[in-house]
């Protein structure tokens, strides 16, 4: 394979220019591909993911954190339950010294040392963002303190990743006599032994997992893990800066000087998808501001053909539209224009790199395409598996990595794609959470020639011949530590929502969460048994805006990659909130990312027996209700009209037992049923009876107002009131339907002479209901019952005044009480 080393360093030529009605290099090199149709829609998880948090931790954060309830369950759902763990998450600045590094002070006073002498000092990078980067870093602190310097980026496709034997060996000809490794070396113990027999010094910084041996390279080593960094999910331009601040600081210059490339920590940092924790959202946040703020030419004319608005910079911003821009020429070309356009000066320069660099990942898109049709075509020939390695011979090695992530989620299985040339193929790899990849490379290793990577992602060289035999003990392996759960996908969930929570104000807030990225995705917000409608095409009719009504609270939302929304009047919809800005004006915007139909537990009966025989005839002893004044309950949690659907999930998200109050029990059962579950429900009346109902279960929500001052008394700081204006008619209905006894009396009366007592039960829908008119019938003397035998007769069918029954009296003032306390325009207030 010929080394593409060219005779100077890459950074004393000019890159090259191409005529007027010259194609972009990228056109030069790969051939063009047909557009085709975006591949996808939206997904249906098997399942929602959705880990159970106490109240008390929620409301804890809730209080201490000055949060809402939202963005409490967020916290506490990953992990932060602490609040001082929180406020430390939220506040994003932490910060440690260079010094933390262990053998950070010898690979200073080795570059030190090259610098005064005047000696070659050569950064040895890689070809993504993160080499680009953190070589560009290491390259201007170095020509800052006046070091005689350049630069080499491998090929990916002549050189591989990492230092190769024949590199060293061409640097040691041309006079380097310090080689920098940045975003690589950790694992190249033999070349970086080849260097030092050929008289080079070499420093080694990196970031990715030492030696599966545990070898390491004779050299100063710079790396978070092996020195003992406090944060060890730097990426290597992250290293690359302290390591800046540090050389600076020893050579007596201000180590501040090393902020002005905050901006390209933020671009590779998300580039490199470590995780958004610790120390590496304070570099995101504070490099995203001096990103938006760049004076550097190249990434100002980055942002300029990425048509990305520096106002506007974000996570996302950097992750999909300028990372793969720096990216592209390393994954089709070589990497060097994308370090040229760091490191440039000259605007007119940088827009002509930055060009090229929109055109060779317009070339990329298009090579990942076809190469995505490839894949699928060969997972629908391969059918089921726990694993796949799939292989083509004219994919470029460049990108397999992005299509094997693809197929990775859409299809919930780990997936090795192998782009074969000659005898050997290049392999590129992503997993699923369950799934530990660089594990099973190793359990594969007798069939590959190298291999390397962590858990999510890795790379291998794989000889043509072995590929059946890989592919079949790759597979092996895999089915034998994933099981059926593990290759169900499955959607996490941050916070179960409310209809009236999904406003600005939350969505403002949620940004307190940023940057978002690996380890820190953005917040996934359940709004349960919601209704999608009046959707609308958008995008040419790739996407769909439409409406998302809940708790009689209505969004607007957007699906993208779809066509149609699920069907389903009422789904789990899982979504993210976002600001959207268009025209001037900044709204909430709901981004669907699943939805389905409820997967609600069950709904069991409290207070009253299941079988309605039973009920009915449990109210021929039970104590009439009470009417006039009873001592006033603790205040609830006020969430009337916020959308009962939402906060009766939150609370069973809690894992901790809930209790519905309702005024009709039996119906509200019937209503929830597929939608809601996992939970008791109880009517007004049952809790009245029996207040230790309530006393046994950890949160209770009131769903229906209280139609009277006894049950309004049982009220505490446990409860929620959750009703709203269908609530309060709900109630009142059942009030007509559960008081006004003559009616029913007549009906129930009727039934007993037809058919005894399973004629009383069928006159009337609810079985409390009859079996009050049933007392009524027994108090006046109209019906006799044996509860014994559960049977029923008539007694008489003399005229008489119902009037007479006690019975029939209290629950003739009940219905009056209730309908004082519940109807007119202040009923729901006045309920409380």
């Amino acid at each position: 394979m010929p080394l593409l080393l060219d005779p100077l360093p890459r950074a004393n030529r000019r890159y090259p220019q191409r005529a007027k009605n010259e194609p972009p290099v990228a056109a030069r090199l790969i051939p063009p591909f047909r557009r085709v149709p975006r591949l996808g829609s939206l997904a249906v998880p098997a399942r929602l993911d959705i880990a159970p948090v106490p109240l008390a931790a929620v409301r804890e954060l809730e209080a201490q954190v000055g949060v809402s309830f939202v963005l409490a369950q967020v916290l506490a759902r990953r992990g932060l339950r602490d609040p001082a763990a929180a406020r430390a998450f939220l506040a994003a600045d932490e910060r440690h010294e260079p010094g933390a590094f262990a053998g950070l002070d010898a690979a200073v006073a080795a570059v030190l040392g090259h610098v005064r002498r005047g000696s070659r000092i050569t950064v040895h990078g890689d070809y993504d963002a993160d080499g680009v980067c953190s070589t560009a870093i290491l390259v201007r602190v170095l020509r800052a303190l006046d070091a005689d310097v350049d630069w080499y980026l491998p090929s990916r496709t002549a050189d591989g990743y990492g230092l190769n034997p024949a590199t060293v060996e061409r640097l040691a000809g041309r006079g380097t006599a310090l080689l920098v490794t940045a975003d690589c070396g950790i694992t190249a113990v033999d070349e970086v032994a080849r260097a030092r027999a050929h008289g080079l010094d070499v420093v080694v910084t990196d970031h990715h997992a030492p030696r599966a041996d545990g070898r390491l390279p004779a050299a100063p080593i710079v790396h978070p893990g092996v020195g003992g960094y406090p944060c060890r999910d730097l990426c290597a331009t992250g290293v690359a800066f302290k390591l800046a601040a540090a050389l600076l600081a020893a050579a007596g210059r201000d180590p501040g000087d090393a902020d002005a490339d905050l901006d390209l920590v933020a671009i590779a940092t998300v580039a490199d998808c470590v995780p958004l924790l610790g120390e590496n959202r304070r570099l995101v946040r504070e490099g995203l501001r001096a990103l938006a703020a760049t004076t550097k030419p190249g990434l100002r004319a980055l942002l300029r053909v990425a048509r990305v608005d520096p106002g506007a910079l974000d996570a996302r911003a950097v992750a999909f539209r300028l990372a793969p821009r720096l990216n592209a020429a390393g994954r089709l070309y070589r990497a060097d224009a994308g370090l040229e356009l760091v490191l440039t000066e000259d605007p007119e320069r940088a827009g002509a790199i930055a060009e090229e660099l929109d055109a060779a990942n317009a070339e990329r898109r298009h090579v990942e395409t076809r190469i995505l049709f490839e894949a699928e075509r060969l997972v629908a020939e391969t059918g089921e598996a726990p694993a796949y390695v799939l292989a083509g011979e004219d994919w470029h090695p460049g990108v397999i990595g992005i299509v094997a992530s693809r197929i990775a989620e859409r299809h919930h299985r780990p997936c090795v794609l192998v782009a074969l040339d000659g005898e050997h193929g290049t392999g590129s790899g992503r997993s699923i959470p369950a799934f530990d990849l660089l594990g099973g490379l190793d359990a594969c290793a007798e069939h590959l020639v190298r291999h390397g990577g962590h858990r999510a992602a890795a790379g291998c060289t794989i000889r043509r011949d072995a590929l059946a035999a890989f592919r079949a003990a790759f597979a092996a392996h895999a089915g034998a530590v994933l099981g059926a759960d593990d290759l169900a996908p499955a959607a996490r969930v941050d916070a179960v929502v409310a209809g009236d929570e999904l406003g600005l104000g939350l969505a403002e807030e949620l940004g307190a969460l940023a940057p978002f990225g690996t380890a820190n995705l953005e917040p996934a917000l359940l709004v349960p048994a919601a209704r999608l409608s009046d959707p609308r095409a958008m995008g040419e009719g790739r996407h769909l805006r439409f409406t998302v009504e809940a708790g009689g609270h209505r969004a607007r939302a957007v699906a993208f990659g779809t066509s149609a929304l699920p069907d389903g009047d009422a789904l789990d919809a899982l979504f993210g909130l976002e600001l959207n800005e268009w025209g001037g004006a900044v709204e909430p915007r709901l981004v669907l990312r699943c939805a389905q139909p409820p997967a609600a537990g069950p709904v069991t009966l409290a207070g009253e027996p299941e079988d309605p025989v039973s009920t009915a005839l449990a109210e021929l002893d039970a104590a009439p209700p009470a009417t006039g004044p009873a001592r006033e309950g603790r205040p609830g949690r006020d969430r009337r009209g916020g959308g009962a659907a939402g906060i009766i999930a939150a609370l069973v998200a809690t894992g901790e037992p809930v209790l519905v109050a309702c005024a009709d029990a039996r119906a509200r059962r019937r209503h929830l049923a597929g939608r809601l579950g996992g939970f008791a429900v109880a009517s007004w009346t049952a809790l009245e009876r029996d207040s230790g109902l309530a006393a046994r279960v950890a949160h209770v929500v009131a769903l229906d107002p209280p139609a009277a001052a006894a049950q309004a008394a049982l009220v505490d700081g446990r409860w929620v009131l959750a009703w709203g204006e269908a609530e309060t008619a709900f109630a009142l209905a059942a009030l007509d339907a559960g008081c006004a006894l003559r009616a029913p009396a007549a009906r129930v009366f009727r039934g007993v002479r037809e058919e005894g007592l399973a004629g009383a039960l069928a006159a009337v829908p609810s079985p409390a209901v009859a079996g009050r008119a049933l007392r009524v019938l027994v108090e006046v003397g109209l019906v006799e019952v044996d509860a014994r035998a559960r049977t029923a007769r008539v007694a008489s069918k003399a005229r008489t005044e119902l009037e007479r029954s006690d019975a029939f009296r209290a629950w003739a003032a009940r219905h009056a009480e209730g309908h004082a306390r519940l109807a007119g325009p202040r009923a729901a207030a006045a309920a409380a």
